[in-house]
């Protein structure tokens, strides 16, 4: 009977805790028209969201492509098909590797330095001082780091896409001496519309996710170093979650 009582308990907060946020997603959709307005505030976030993250994304693109490669090459070769290795590469960066690794750099980059901001100005009573203000932190502060979030995940997760390519292309053409002809006709013959829309839907609703789990941990953080600590965690490892989660359910739909 205890631990029959306890998993209720735990399904019961977890119910609860999922209803909070989709009243907090609620609020930002709600305040998300007039905070568009403020095209400064949203260009600031996306660059803070999405430009500096830049780096550590094209990077992991990089290598992750280039072992995609490899190891495509290697698996192709015993079936004689390595021509068909750019085939392989861009199917498997655009609908799989390109949206959940970007999501999940992104979760670990962006989505901790967005809760761990939102938790200081909480530490600090700098929420508090707008409400005494009358002004709202959901839409000055909250909305713009979301929206920026957002927008800057597909942008990311294209270019992830892109320089994963390139670096597929770069091991099976350059050093495993892939015919470069079939490996980009192939490319091109192969990969169509929904492959790629299947990895936009991804890479948006994976923004949408990580951003949401990162503003409302950070907003509702407790205005402590441990607080604002535990949140800037707790956005990790629910937003990892969770893009497994969503990357299995969205996948099955398009299949």
């Amino acid at each position: 009977m205890k631990l029959v009582q306890e998993l209720w308990e735990s399904l019961a907060e977890a119910l609860i805790g999922l209803g909070a946020v989709v009243r907090f997603l609620l609020r930002l959709v709600a305040a998300s028209p007039r905070a568009l307005l403020r095209l400064d505030l949203i260009s600031q976030q996306i660059y803070n969201a999405g430009a500096l993250s830049l780096v550590i994304i094209m990077l992991s693109g990089l290598f992750v492509g280039m072992v995609l490669g490899l190891q495509g090459f290697q698996l192709l070769q015993r079936f004689g098909s390595e021509e068909a290795l750019g085939v392989a590469a861009t199917i498997g960066l655009v609908k799989e590797l390109g949206p959940v690794v970007t999501a999940l750099l992104f979760a670990g980059r962006a989505g901790t330095a967005l809760a761990s901001e939102l938790g200081l100005m909480r530490a600090t009573d700098q929420l508090s001082a707008m409400e005494m203000m009358a002004v709202d932190p959901i839409r000055r502060v909250v909305v713009p780091r979301f929206l920026g979030g957002v927008i800057a995940m597909p942008l990311l997760a294209a270019i992830f896409s892109v320089i994963g390519i390139y670096g597929a292309q770069l091991v099976g053409v350059q050093i495993m001496g892939v015919d470069a002809g079939s490996f980009w006709s192939q490319m091109r013959g192969a990969v169509g519309l929904r492959d790629i829309y299947e990895g936009i839907v991804k890479s948006c609703i994976f923004g949408v996710t990580c951003s949401l789990i990162a503003v409302y941990q950070g907003y509702y953080a407790l205005p402590t170093a441990e607080g604002v600590g535990r949140a800037t965690t707790r956005t990790v490892v629910t937003s990892a979650v969770f893009i497994l989660f969503l990357d299995y359910l969205i996948t099955a739909v398009f299949l």
